[in-house]
């Protein structure tokens, strides 16, 4: 009878194991195998060594430009995305009539398809019939030209991002409504002023979730690539190549499978390094008791 129940069991989840194995494991060890090979698709796989890895830090200046749009996008959108979802979130958690409304406004911007939202973007920031152009004239201003501008293309794409800050605000939402009702109470007791409030009860007990969009927002910005290929092609002179969108022109314009691997596996170990450290620093600031 165990013995059937087992078989029943992996029956059962069979699909999901055979789909991990074929869908997910085979190709991430499979790219770690092409990482060491020069491979177009045509041809077999020809093992090079490290030849990849050398290429990308010795001979592809692109690589470390690439690099720098990512760090330069993640040094601004991250921690501009937490300061809006939390500010959002205690707007958006005060007593007021017609907060569902509010909270539906603020969110919907982040169930939108990207692609669909960077088109829109794409008209919104047009220097010549954009919107935000158009009402900056109303004001005396003459705007930037935004997304073919090498000064502005990268904050363009940060201010797109924040717009999309729903996502999180409803994260920190939650989070607030955790938070136990007599810790306020025992601070108004204490003489505790609104902004005491906020700065010693609401964000200590907030940082589980700060963590928790800190470590996902990292991870999503070094990995950002669907805004840039819409939006901009990785130009102005490659002001928004970010590293990703690299790796995509390498395999999928040039072919360069094995390259590409390199450059994926390069991009693991950076993530996992840079997940590790937030990991190590969060005894310092994250507060899980009540």
């Amino acid at each position: 009878m165990a013995r059937r129940n087992n078989l029943a069991g992996w029956v059962l989840v069979s699909p999901v194991v055979v789909g991990l194995l074929v869908f997910t494991l085979y190709p991430f060890l499979a790219s770690l195998a092409l990482s060491f090979c020069e491979y177009d698709l045509f041809p077999p796989p020809r093992g090079v060594g490290a030849w990849n890895y050398e290429t990308m830090f010795t001979r592809d200046p692109l690589v470390w430009k690439s690099l720098t749009n990512v760090l330069y996008y993640t040094a601004l959108a991250v921690p501009l995305g937490i300061v809006m979802g939390v500010g959002l979130a205690l707007l958006l958690d005060a007593k007021i009539k017609g907060l569902a409304v509010y909270r539906t406004l603020f969110f919907l911007p982040s169930i939108v398809p990207v692609v669909a939202t960077s088109v829109l973007w794409i008209w919104l920031l047009n220097p010549q019939i954009g919107l935000v152009n158009t009402l900056l004239r109303l004001v005396g201003i003459e705007g930037p030209t935004w997304l073919a501008s090498v000064a502005w293309s990268k904050p363009s794409l940060v201010f797109m991002g924040v717009w999309g800050v729903g996502g999180s605000m409803l994260i920190y939402l939650a989070g607030l409504k955790d938070i136990p009702a007599s810790l306020y109470e025992a601070a108004v007791v204490d003489g505790a002023n609104a902004w005491q409030r906020v700065r010693y009860v609401t964000l200590p007990m907030l940082t589980p979730v700060i963590f928790f969009n800190l470590v996902m927002g990292m991870i999503g910005a070094f990995q950002y690539f669907t805004q840039a290929y819409v939006m901009t092609q990785g130009g102005p002179l490659d002001s928004t190549r970010f590293y990703a969108l690299h790796l995509f022109f390498e395999a999928f314009q040039y072919l360069k499978m094995g390259y590409a691997s390199a450059m994926a596996w390069v991009l693991f170990i950076i993530v996992v390094g840079v997940t590790a450290l937030l990991f190590r620093s969060q005894h310092r600031w994250v507060h899980y008791g009540r």
